[in-house]
């Protein structure tokens, strides 16, 4: 283990220092897998990334922060240091993600927050996601002839381009939690975007990887692609549009983004895209608000698990993952055993084939929430998986419902490019933020400083199917459908484990895996979020290449599962709280765990 003092010393002294749409998504390349160091880090950012490839947790006592870039990680836990509120950490955390990650977050995305508060005890949930404009109609994705587009000619330019939540659930958030100077926690991110930073590993593999789609844009090409070529990894970029762009929300508050010259150059920007412009208008800006919603919890071995409800698929789909398999003991079979992935494996594939039908924005559809999460119908659900071999036919169920019941299945297409922010505080409070723009890029359009989402393409390009509506559909002032799945999970009304990931889809997979991991098999939270990946949402079980996973392969196939070996590239960011606070970063990515 590493030793305590010694990172809480190192830590102090860094603080100062500056369907056929599943087809398409497994063509998708992934994403680049990234070196352990970064030049130029601090002693406490290089022993947090020693103990991520080592798998060795990160210990602490009062306070930690876990996200996806040394820098942003550096930025939360000096406002945590300075004794911040994590509503506080985040906000500068995402300033600086939204610079040195632009292709996963920022202020031109949507978010979901989950926050335990530690004064009253309760679990509230925000959502931030984007909005379709007014002017959307339902074939806002189709062709003339009512096919829907080609996924990538649905998301580059501005068709894509949903009206951004996350500067509003930032300033929420700080308006509800914060307890420092709103002004403040934007001083790293400005110095960084004024002064410059290195750029990642990560980073430079997705610009050289998208060029094609980023050099379709001037503005775009003219700050990753410098001179027509791919900027390189240490390469040191400025943004000083970006920079200028926080100095307004440092002054102004998120009204800044939402009118003015900012949402005025955003929709400039989406409504005279070349070859794709978009209709998001100054009125879907002035109109946009975040969203609190009811918290949906699920049991699971004495825990509740809580997490973002609809328009998110996450906490239901993991609540529902789970609650079938609280009907098995998977603790006794343990992660090596076939039987225990046979049996995660069916039921996600039993809680996708719900969330295909009955999941979207709960504002325009009815969502049996109650009802998908109900421990009898969860019970019958989990006995279909009392067999030796995997299901052969996974349909929908029919959970209790009061509203009507016709729903056609989904096939909305989600690729990953999100990122997952954890925090917990010194007066305990605790937050779980995923935060993204969609696909990496995302709509590869840029507006003062920063991209702007291609989140729509979350929603069915279809909208019926056989005459029967699809619930995922585009509609005027909608939220499209996401998987993200910002999770605290509580014990005796107390949070023992904040978690998240990135990974379009295949989130849930992750989440549902890890908190597997911590609870059932009593992994640490770096060995639970380290451990190979086995994920199956359609019947194809995904194993991650290169894992101790691949050895699952055959004996998952004699079960009568089909297999496919491939990168699987999370995110998850995890902070276990007991006796004290135990963090973990996935190595996968570049971010880290800091605390003291």
């Amino acid at each position: 283990m590493i030793n305590r003092t010694l990172l809480a010393t190192l830590t102090l002294i860094a603080l100062p220092l500056a369907a056929h749409a599943q087809e398409a998504a497994d063509a998708v390349a992934p994403e680049a897998t990234t070196e352990t160091a970064f030049a130029g880090t601090s002693p406490a950012v290089q022993a947090a990334l020693d103990a991520k490839q080592s798998g060795q947790a990160i210990i602490a006592q009062d306070w930690m922060v876990a996200a996806a870039n040394p820098l942003a990680v550096e930025a939360g836990a000096r406002v945590l240091e300075a004794g911040g509120s994590a509503a506080d950490a985040m906000v500068a955390v995402q300033a600086v993600l939204g610079l040195v990650e632009p292709q996963s977050s920022g202020i031109g995305g949507g978010a979901f927050l989950v926050w335990y508060d530690a004064e009253s005890e309760t679990v509230t949930t925000l959502d931030g996601r984007e909005t379709a404009p007014l002017a959307a109609t339902p074939r806002l994705f189709q062709d003339e002839a009512g096919e829907p587009l080609q996924f990538f000619d649905a998301v580059v330019g501005g068709r894509s381009v949903g009206t951004p939540g996350t500067p509003a659930l930032m300033e929420e958030a700080h308006r509800r939690w914060g307890t420092a100077n709103w002004g403040s926690l934007f001083d790293d991110a400005i110095a960084l975007a004024e002064d410059g930073f290195s750029v990642s590993p990560r980073l430079a593999s997705l610009i050289a990887r998208d060029a094609e789609r980023l050099s379709r844009f001037e503005t775009t090409a003219a700050y990753f692609l410098p001179g027509g070529e791919p900027l390189a990894e240490g390469a040191m970029l400025q943004n000083p549009e970006y920079a200028q762009t926080l100095r307004a929300m440092a002054r102004e508050g998120a009204r800044a983004i939402y009118e003015g010259p900012i949402a005025e150059a955003i929709v400039d920007t989406v409504r005279n895209a070349p070859g794709n412009p978009g209709v998001l208008s100054l009125d879907d800006l002035d109109l946009y608000a975040v969203k609190e919603r009811d918290a949906v919890c699920v049991p699971y071995r004495g825990h509740d698990v809580c997490g973002m409800g609809p328009p998110s698929s996450g906490a239901l789909t993991v609540g529902q993952i789970l609650g079938m398999l609280d009907n098995f003991d998977l603790g006794a079979l343990g992660p090596d055993d076939p039987e225990s992935w046979r049996l995660i494996g069916d039921a996600s594939r039993l809680a996708f084939a719900d969330r295909g039908r009955y999941m979207a924005d709960s504002d325009f559809v009815p969502v049996p929430v109650t009802g998908l999460v109900d421990p009898d119908y969860l019970a019958e659900r989990a006995a279909q998986l009392e067999t030796d071999a995997a299901l052969t036919d996974v349909a929908p169920g029919e959970p209790t419902f009061d509203h009507a019941l016709l729903w056609a299945d989904d096939e909305a297409l989600e690729l990953p490019s999100t990122s997952h922010i954890s925090i917990v505080d010194a007066a305990g409070n605790a937050l779980s933020m995923t935060t993204t723009i969609e696909n990496a890029f995302g709509s590869r359009l840029m507006a003062r400083g920063f991209l702007l989402n291609n989140e729509l393409t979350d929603f069915s390009f279809r909208t019926h199917r056989d005459g029967v509506p699809i619930a995922n559909r585009v509609e005027p002032g909608k939220r499209p459908r996401s998987s993200m799945a910002p999770t605290i999970v509580m014990r005796d009304g107390a949070p023992v484990l904040v978690i998240g990931s990135p990974g379009g889809s295949r989130i849930i997979g992750y989440v549902a895996k890890s908190i597997i991991a911590h609870i059932d098999w009593g992994m640490n939270v770096q060995e639970a979020v380290a451990m190979p990946h086995l994920v199956n949402r359609f019947g194809t079980y995904d194993l991650e290449d290169g894992t101790d996973a691949t050895g699952l392969a055959e004996p998952l196939a004699v079960m009568g599962f089909e297999t496919n070996l491939r990168d699987l590239n999370s995110g998850l960011h995890a902070i276990a709280i007991g006796d004290g606070l135990e963090g973990g970063a996935d190595p996968r990515r570049e971010g880290i765990a800091l605390g003291q």
